[in-house]
């Protein structure tokens, strides 16, 4: 699932917390582990924390950790917060007056939708706990 790193990394990291929901991690931690940079992590991080998945405390203890057990933390949760769509189903608003044009993109726009619907159901019957954790 490379294809949104973003995910990706978000994916990869709470998948982590799961597997040790009481530890604290540092945006650096996360970073050297997931081989990004910090701000990368807390950006993503950010809206997670936004949507209620994670926490973060500041000072020298302090770090990132899961807000609710893992049980309860699906993958559609993690997707949705981050905004952003494997699947674009906005219709382009191009300069043609081509009604064949029009309709056809009017069409894949509603399959794409579909599959957009499909995708974030089938994450929301997953949870971080199912994702494991063989190398924490």
């Amino acid at each position: 699932m490379k294809r949104n790193s973003r995910l990706s990394l978000a994916l990869h990291t709470l998948g982590h917390m799961a597997g040790d929901p009481d530890r604290v991690r540092t945006s650096a931690d996360i970073a050297a582990h997931a081989g990004t940079n910090p701000v990368v992590v807390r950006r993503v991080l950010g809206r997670l924390r936004e949507a209620g998945l994670v926490t973060s405390e500041k000072g020298h203890a302090g770090g990132w950790r899961l807000a609710r057990p893992p049980q309860q933390i699906t993958l559609a949760d993690i997707y949705l917060a981050l905004d952003e769509r494997l699947v674009d189903a906005r219709e382009e608003t191009g300069h043609s007056d081509c009604a064949l044009e029009h309709a056809l993109q009017h069409k894949v726009a509603l399959v794409l939708e579909e599959i957009e619907t499909l995708l974030t159901r089938r994450l929301s019957e997953m949870t971080i706990a199912d994702l494991g954790d063989p190398g924490a």
